[in-house]
Order: C-alpha cells, then structure tokens, then sequence
C-alpha cells in the first residue's frame, strides 16, 4: 500500500487524513487544536488522534497551511528590510526600514544607472541588528535580474540573515507588486521555517522516513526546499486545498466552495472542475501582489473571529482573530472566576472589549517593549488573566493600557468572545466550557442592555448574515465588478430588506444563488444551513468536510511553469532573451527560441525535481505575437512568450490515464 499523511496547519484547528493513493481511500482522519505557540505539539497530537499504527508505507507527507495568509492579514511575521533599487516607493509598503538604491533598468534590460556599491554597502549595514530578513526588488528585474543578484551578493556577504529577490518569485511586470510580494516573502520565512521544522520533528518521533510536500496557492505542490525559499507562495494554500478536498469530497463541477476556518473564511468559484486563476495575483491582507494563485476571496470571518459591540450596541464580528473564551476557560478554570468581576457596564472601553482576556505566547526581545509592556508580560507568563485583573493588579486606568502591539508581535494573544463561544452559549457545541462563553454572552449582552438571549440571537443573525454577504460578494467579485457590498450604504440598504427583514417594511428583497455551495470546514454545520436558506441556494456538506483542507493536501499534483520571453533588440534584426536567470542578446528569433526552449526545458526539470517531483512531463507553450502592419510586407514582430510546464500527476490519475490508455487502444 503506498500511503500518504495530509496534515493542514489552521489558525485554529490542524487536521490530519491518511489517503491511500490507488483507491483514492480515506482511511482515518483527526483533529486537533493548533498549537500557535509550539505548532509541533497541535501535530502531535493530531498524528497521536489518528489512531494509525502503519506509517512504515507513508510514502508522502503533504502540508496546506493558513498560517502565512493568516500573517499578512493580522499584519504578523518578522522584521524586514527592504532594498529598492532604481525607485522610489510608488505606495505603502509592509515594512518599516527600506533604502532606495541607484541602478535599475528600462524594457531592453539595459541600466538605467550603475550600482553604487559604496551606498549599497552602507545600507545594508545600517540594516544590520534591526531586521531578521532582507528582500531586494529592481526596477524592470524581470527584464534584467543583475542588480538584484548583485545586491543579493552583498547581502549575503556583510549580513547572515535570509535573503529573497524579487525576480526569483516573480516574472509579471508592476514594480510595486514585485516589491510587496518580495518584502512579505521574506517576512513569512521563519513562519513556514517554523512549520515544517515541526512537522519533521513529529515525524522523526514517528519514524516516518517520507519527502515533505506543501500546498501552494495554486492548488500544486512544492518541494519542502521551495516551500522555505518562497513563502509566499503558500498564501492562500488552505483555501486551495479547501478546493481540492472538496471537488475530490464531491465530485461536484459547478459550485460555490466556502471553507470556514478558524480566522477566515475563503471562497472560490469553481467552474468546469478547476477554480479560475487569478493571473494578475493574489491579493491578501490589502496587499496585492504577484503571486499565481486560485481566484480565493479570503474574509475575516470565522469560527474565532473577534466578537465586539460598539458603542452604539451595534455587533462587529471579525475581522481580528482571538482565542475563544470557552477553550481557554476550559484550560485555566480560574478565569472564569475572573471574568465574574468585571468593569462597570457604563464605563466606556477605547481599545478594548470588556470580554478581553490575554495570555503569554512566546519569547521576546526586551528591547523592543516599554516597561509597562514588559510588566503585563511577566504576569502573564504566570498564566492568562482577564483585562480587568491586569488593570486591578497593576493600578492602572483600562484605556491606559494597549496591548495590541505585544498582540501584533505575537508575544500575546487576545482571548474574547467568538462565534464559538456562541455556538457554546447556544447548546449547539459543548467541546469547551460553556460557562466561560455564557459569562463572555453575559458581559457584552449586560453592555446593551438586553437579554443574553437577545444578544445570542443578534450575533448568530449577524453572523449567518455576514456569511450571506461573504458569498455574494465573492459572485460580485467572479464577475469582474469591484463594487464593495459592506461599504456602499445603497446596497446594504437593501442587503438589509433582504437578509434581515421587519415585519412592517413596505416591500421585500431575495437573493438566489445559482449553484450549490459546498460548505469546508469545522462549523459550516453550524452556520451554513441558515445561510443557504437565505440565499435559495443548496447546500452540500460533504462526509469528512471538516478535514478537507488535509484531504486536499494529501490529493494535490506538482506543477512547475518555467517562462521565457523575448523582445525585439534595441538594433533590427536582433532580439533579447529576458529569463529569471539572465538577459541575453541574440542575432535571430530563430536561435533565440532555441536556446529558451533547450534552458526553460532545463530550469522546468530542475524545479520539479526540487519541488519533489520523480515522474514528470513537460509541456509546452510557445505564441509568437504579430501585429499587422499596412506599411510593410511583414507583419511587424511584437514577442514571443515560452512557457514550460512540469507536471507530475498523482499515482491514481498516472493509473486512470494507463488504463484509459489500455482501453482507447483496444
């Protein structure tokens, strides 16, 4: 039997499958809590809830992960610095320390000025103790990567820290893009570090000898060297898996996909059996970058999302992700005694919910924290305690004390109210202590001055409501509309006649939508089946569709795309190469397409076999573009682009094309 472990590392929950591979077999599945502050022990102990015993014929360790998505959009990862080169910032960029560099190059690959090595040299000293990773991004690298690689040089000659170039992620054209993508690259480095040094650390206890493989946000697979050197590309990589878990769950064509999780809630619209691909790249966290991926909406919104009301009483739900009141009152008893002794309900909270609990994570760096930041930490090192224990300890105003930025570097973690803890609150679930989720209930409900069973009922509408919204949103967005449902005061006029409608309202609203939606993950159960009846659509729960995440993972194909373009030369009858590798001038197209074809041929193989790939094929793309000239003879010669693609396929569908084969023959 030859077996493969899937295992999806959430924000909240990780789950595991072993799938055997020829009969497409589920053999055993589990969960278990993600373990945030050592992710070794939640794989642990989902490997351990698998209750599996023959790993010796595990011939593959797949891994889909939300964690990188999950760090952009809480704004999390390390400190970066970021070398531009040939221009200056054109928006907002996700890092603190950059330096704009001389040199860069125009459309022909030619410089548009010569590198400064002395300045170069100075600005990567001056980065030296205040960053953990360096990304360099080059006006038009993509045309020619030199000065990137030079500077890489540099780097890695005056600094021992991790370094990435925009050009190896990347051959789409936008300068901005390439330097977002390059500077979160680098960012997400120690996390997926962290993930699969974990992983390989509980499969060494296991004695699992097998190849690491993860989920990119494409749906394909990558090598675990690849996975540490473009992060990035796992962004995205839980709802791709999502995708393919739930095609592979329900063989269904045609449908909405929606996978809620812990932290978001992602959706893709699949069309024909495949999502659409999002060419122009992945946005994420409002950071758009140049990342190929599945067209995923990713939102806000899931199972632990942070639940606040507003002065108003209105209820916000998302899209910060907290730790639920019932899990870590179910852990440390002695907070919920806590949360009995609270603020006065009339006292008015600035950064804060008077739900708000905090607990300890990981080490820091001193230096980084205020003396006040650095007292709230030692306490809580101790154990968690509510807000209002740490203002009562520490004789301190509540609106005096913001902890969001030891939240943000992920020293702590905010524990409140969530739609878990309302599904506790509710009966629906009981895997926690529902005492702590009806005090959470109780504190908040008391606050607008209504029943706890009035607020139960306010935020599971909103809830479901905000999933409505999620779904038509992402249709909006499939077809090429930009409007934002939940900002335009017009359209959430009648999104509200429509999801939440009055008894005495003059006229009514519905929306219909049309395709199934297929519900992944942990509480779609929960919350999807009022959702689908407000939007007159079906609904397909599939068997195993709280681990489809994993099963995706452990069912995904390597797919390498080498890409090659050549222009015409700055003289007539020449032509330039542009390659991630190199730029190079040549007499004829014809010679200039052979030599592509032979190197991207070479680069495919070689990225394929470090993405893991053992039985591969190449595929081949060459368009030649012309644009009619009236002038001349000839068309006029505009490019020409070559794209080779390795693909390794899995062992069942290598077996259904021999066997279609077999059959075709006969």
């Amino acid at each position: 039997m030859s077996l493969v472990l899937g295992i999806d590392t959430g924000g909240t929950y990780t789950d595991g499958v072993v799938v055997e591979r020829k009969s497409k077999q589920i053999l055993t599945k589990a969960k278990a809590l993600t373990t945030r502050e050592d992710l070794s022990i939640g794989i642990r102990n989902c490997i351990a809830n698998l209750d599996f015993e023959d790993f010796k014929n595990i011939s593959a360790v797949s891994l889909s992960t939300t964690l990188a998505t999950n760090a952009i959009v809480e704004g999390r990862g390390c400190e970066v610095g970021l070398l531009m080169i040939g221009c200056n910032p054109i928006d907002s960029l996700p890092v603190k320390h950059y330096y704009v560099l001389p040199g860069g190059h125009n459309l022909k690959g030619r410089p548009n000025a010569e590198l400064d090595l002395a300045k170069t040299r100075q600005a990567i000293c001056e980065l030296k103790g205040k960053v953990d990773a360096v990304a360099i991004s080059g006006y038009l690298s993509v045309r020619n990567p030199e000065h990137e690689i030079a500077v890489m040089r540099l780097v890695t000659e005056i600094l021992d820290l991790p370094v990435v170039c925009a050009h190896q992620l990347t051959t789409s054209l936008g300068f901005h893009e390439r330097t977002v993508t390059a500077a979160l690259n680098a960012r997400l480095i120690p996390i997926i570090t962290e993930l699969i040094e974990s992983v390989k650390k509980v499969l060494d206890e296991r004695g699992i000898d097998a190849p690491i493989m993860v989920v990119k946000g494409d749906g394909c697979m990558m090598g675990e060297a690849l996975a540490r050197e473009k992060p990035i590309e796992t962004i995205l990589s839980g709802p791709a898996s999502s995708i393919i878990g739930g095609t592979f769950l329900t063989q269904c064509d045609n449908a909405l996909v929606l996978d809620m999780g812990g932290t978001t809630t992602d959706i893709a619209i699949l069309q024909n059996g495949v999502p659409k691909i999002n060419q122009e790249g992945a946005t994420v966290g409002g950071w758009l970058t140049r990342v190929q991926a599945a067209q995923i909406y990713t939102y806000g919104l899931g199972g632990d999302s942070y639940i606040q009301v507003s002065r108003d009483g209105a209820i916000q739900v998302g899209p910060q992700r907290v730790w639920p009141l019932c899990v870590i009152g179910y852990q440390y008893p002695y907070l919920i005694d806590e949360l009995k002794l609270n603020f006065d309900k009339t006292y008015d909270l600035m950064f804060a919910q008077a739900t708000d609990c905090f607990m300890f994570l990981k080490r820091f760096t001193a230096e980084v924290l205020s003396d006040q930041e650095k007292e709230v930490v030692k306490i809580l090192q101790a154990g968690p305690h509510s807000l209002h224990y740490l203002t009562q300890r520490m004789d301190i105003d509540p609106n005096l004390l913001n902890l969001q930025h030891l939240v943000d570097l992920g020293i702590l973690a905010r524990v409140s109210l969530t739609p878990t803890d309302i599904l506790h609150a509710r009966g629906i679930y009981d895997q926690w202590s529902r005492e702590a989720a009806k005090l959470g209930v109780e504190i908040l409900a008391t606050r607008t001055k209504e029943s706890s069973e009035e607020f139960i009922r306010r935020a599971s509408e909103q809830i479901v409501n905000d999933l409505c919204i999620t779904c038509l949103q992402s249709l909006v967005g499939c077809e090429g509309q930009s409007m934002k449902i939940k900002s335009t005061p017009h359209i959430m006029y009648f999104m509200q006649k429509a999801l939440s409608p009055e008894q005495d309202q003059s006229f009514d609203c519905s929306f219909t939508i049309n395709m199934p939606v297929i519900g992944i993950g942990a509480p779609v159960r929960a919350w999807l089946p009022a959702m689908a009846e407000k939007m007159n659509t079906g609904l397909i729960i599939p068997e195993h569709a709280e681990v489809a995440n994993a099963v995706g993972a452990a069912t995904g194909k390597i797919m390498e795309t080498v890409k090659v373009l050549i222009k015409p030369g700055e003289k007539d009858g020449t032509y330039l190469l542009h390659a991630s590798w190199e730029c190079k001038l040549f007499e004829n197209l014809a010679a200039a397409v052979l030599y592509a074809m032979a190197k991207a041929k070479e680069q495919a193989a070689l990225a394929a076999s470090k993405a893991g790939a053992k039985e591969f094929e190449l595929v081949v793309n060459h368009q030649d573009k012309y644009a009619q000239s009236g002038m001349k003879e000839k068309d006029l010669y505009i490019e020409s682009l070559i794209e080779i693609t390795a693909v390794e396929r899995p062992e069942w569908e290598r077996q259904e094309i021999k066997e279609k084969f077999f059959v075709d023959c006969i």
